[in-house]
């Protein structure tokens, strides 16, 4: 087992720990992007209000309610529809990434899941989540698709994972999409070689940015 990973009775066992509950939505497709390039998978993710990338989900209480159950609520109230959400659709728990940001950080688990649907369930969701969802434009400000293709260019995945994400979202993008065979590997090498040169790349215009600001 990974470093942090736990399984979901010895994560449940442990006590004076708060836990998260996030769950990532995906189907098939058929749809094809300017008619030319295969999209293949929809994945879902959303903007939180803190302008970071995550998944749908949020803080759980073991000792109230099963862990699917707390996360069906919370997707409930993100996502305006319900989803029912099984300990099969569960793929790892681990403790949460020390945060600059989150002195708690350390004391919290994270539960993901990993569910797929239908593609009409997928636009279902979208649909709602717009409209009906109890906190669209507070807590969520809007569902994104991961574009799991690469353009010629390097556009796609790899331009989508140079932006942030909160906590370990990234890495349970990626490893979800190698475990469901979503992306190749070299697929995935490909996005984030391309990712790492738009992150360089951005840091040095934020550099000149500074530069000039500070000549003024």
């Amino acid at each position: 087992m990974a470093s942090g990973q736990l399984s979901r009775a010895e994560a449940l066992a442990c006590s004076d720990y708060r836990h998260a509950c996030h769950v990532m939505l995906y189907s098939d497709t058929n749809a094809q992007l300017f008619g030319r390039i295969p999209i293949k998978h929809i994945v879902l993710m959303q903007i939180r209000f803190d302008g970071l990338l995550g998944f749908p989900g949020g803080l759980v209480n073991p000792t109230e309610e099963t862990l699917e159950a707390g996360l069906s609520r919370e997707f409930l109230e993100e996502m305006g529809v319900a989803l029912p959400v099984s300990v099969a659709d569960h793929v790892e728990s681990c403790h949460a990434p020390a945060s600059s940001t989150s002195l708690s950080s350390s004391h919290l688990i994270t539960h993901f899941y990993v569910k797929k649907i239908d593609e009409e369930q997928i636009v279902e969701v979208e649909k709602a989540a717009a409209s009906t969802a109890e906190d669209h434009g507070q807590e969520v400000l809007g569902l994104v698709r991961v574009p799991v293709y690469t353009m010629k260019d390097g556009g796609g995945l790899g331009s989508f994972l140079s932006h942030s994400f909160v906590g370990n979202a990234r890495s349970q993008l990626v490893n979800s999409l190698l475990r469901f065979n979503l992306v190749t590997p070299e697929q995935l090498h490909e996005a984030n070689t391309h990712s790492l040169t738009i992150c360089s790349n951005t840091v040095e215009d934020l550099k000149a940015a500074l530069t000039e600001e500070n000549r003024k």
